[in-house]
């Protein structure tokens, strides 16, 4: 028997969505999320997240991920009013998708919006940074200003 290769994470769910993030963390071995104590998917070795704490701020976590490259995927009801977020956004180069509030209120839901709009994500992944798309389950697409 071979043994598993170490997968490449190229997504990061945030901590607001920690339940949708150990589901689809079971299917996936290139998502994370704070936390992670890592995994083995299909013969993929998925490492333990880098950034342990689950009570870290936002500002804290996102120039680590960025540097990472990885696409963030969080669910922020505010974040227009987020300065600070936004501009470490911008400051990192991060990538963000923000999955749209109102149709992401239950781990249900949010996996609903995920699942809709996942290839799309994937490709916003290939993306140069720095962004903040919020997205719909619909197909809404709006981009969230920096500044």
């Amino acid at each position: 028997m071979s043994r598993p290769q170490l997968a490449t994470v190229r997504f990061f769910i945030d901590a607001d969505l920690r339940g949708l993030a150990r589901l689809v963390c079971q299917e996936r071995p290139d998502i994370t999320y704070l936390g992670d104590e890592g995994a083995l998917i299909r013969r993929r070795f998925r490492p333990p997240c880098p950034i342990p704490a689950t009570a870290i701020k936002d500002v804290e976590w996102i120039p680590e991920v960025a540097a990472r490259g990885w696409l963030i995927i969080t669910r922020d009801r505010k974040i227009q009013q987020h300065t600070r977020e936004r501009h470490a956004v911008r400051d990192h180069r991060a990538k963000m998708v923000n999955l749209f509030s109102d149709d992401a209120a239950t781990i249900w839901t949010q996996l609903e919006v995920l699942l809709t709009r996942w290839r799309e994500i994937e490709q916003m992944h290939a993306e140069p940074g720095p962004f903040i798309y919020s997205l719909s389950r619909t197909g809404q697409r709006r981009r969230i200003s920096l500044d």
